[in-house]
């Protein structure tokens, strides 16, 4: 079923223009951020560069997984070491809302945002908040499906077929947001016994679960697997990078993110993570996206899609129930079903 609402709400007409650069210059040049960042590391070190040049303060980056950032955030608790936490699905960010590891925060720029990043912050009591959305899909090397006789799968079920043994990866739903996005998807697409045993059956065909949800297409471009399973605009990178990729929206439905953004609670630099957050969620900073080949659709409604991006509106988009597999219960229950059943099947 098509989410009807999300493809409304993201076409809608622009909000006001993005705040002017002289608006990003408040703090003192001595300030310091301490960022995690989970997109792709260009796209990190692109932020860094354009923030710093933009206010003077100076970064400190980290670049890990959405799973991986959420553990470090969990683990710091009593000690916070970072201030903001950007990008990433926004499962795991509603997760750190639920436990109180970030801060409620409402960005002046919150006006300027399609209606699908402000509900989830809503969903998150305003703890985090959309920056940009993408959807899930099953991408392929044409010219190695070419060259084994196999025809590239269509659908979720057809990754179960035997003749695509060992030709498979997606990532480990503990340390990746994309994997775990994918797991809850098909929970929502088939039924929670169903979906896992697809997944069990899928498990033969899984060559490696990796640590990074971008992993597995990447591995594809370089010929180093046939199929992977990770988000759309991922493929899209590696497409325009000239690698034969092409792109599978599967035909029972897919889930979507919506890539998001948090305050760390008790980070050692507040006012520079408020200032971050403000800037992040600027139209024009959005729109450099493209510049680090990042082909996410931006939360901005002012900030225009790539022209190479997925178009959101004409994908099979499910019903994706983010608070409900935000939620720490649900994502816990699922993550250790998936270690038991799954995770801990024979290769």
């Amino acid at each position: 079923m098509r989410r009807r609402g999300f493809l409304t709400l993201a076409s809608a007409t622009a909000a006001a223009a993005a705040l002017t650069s002289g608006s990003h210059s408040a703090l003192a040049a001595d300030e310091e951020l301490v960022l995690y960042c989970s997109p792709q590391i260009e796209w990190c070190q692109l932020m860094v560069e354009e923030f710093e040049k933009a206010t003077g303060i100076k970064v400190a980056m980290t670049r890990k997984s959405s799973g991986e950032t959420f553990a470090q955030i969990k683990a710091e608790e009593r000690n916070p070491k970072g201030d903001v936490w950007w990008g990433g699905t926004g499962d795991p960010h509603l997760q750190a809302a639920e436990e109180g590891l970030t801060e409620e925060y409402v960005s002046p720029n919150a006006d300027q945002l399609h209606d699908w990043a402000i509900n989830q912050a809503a969903a998150g009591s305003n703890r985090t908040v959309g920056i940009y959305a993408g959807a899930l899909g099953i991408g392929y090397n044409s010219e190695l499906l070419e060259q084994a006789g196999l025809e590239p799968p269509q659908c979720w079920a057809d990754l179960t077929k035997p003749e695509y043994a060992g030709e498979i990866q997606i990532a480990n739903p503990n340390s990746s947001g994309t994997s775990y996005t994918t797991l809850a998807t098909l929970v929502q697409v088939f039924g929670e016994e169903d979906a896992f045993d697809l997944m069990k059956a899928m498990h033969v065909n899984v060559n490696q679960y990796t640590k990074s949800g971008s992993a597995p297409i990447k591995n594809a471009a370089r010929g180093e697997t046939a199929i992977a399973i990770t988000f759309q605009h991922d493929m899209v990178t590696q497409k325009v990078a000239g690698f034969p990729i092409e792109i599978v929206s599967p035909c029972e439905g897919t889930g979507f993110e919506i890539g998001s953004m948090s305050i760390i609670k008790d980070g050692p630099n507040p006012e520079s993570a408020r200032a971050f957050y403000d800037f992040a969620l600027e139209a024009d900073i959005q729109a450099l996206a493209a510049n680090a080949a990042a082909y996410q659709v931006p939360s901005n409604a002012g900030a225009a899609p790539p022209p190479q991006a997925p178009k959101l509106e004409e994908i099979k988009l499910i019903e994706y129930d983010f608070k409900e597999y935000g939620s720490s219960a649900t994502r816990q229950r699922l993550l250790k079903r998936w270690d038991d059943e799954v995770g801990a099947l024979p290769r």
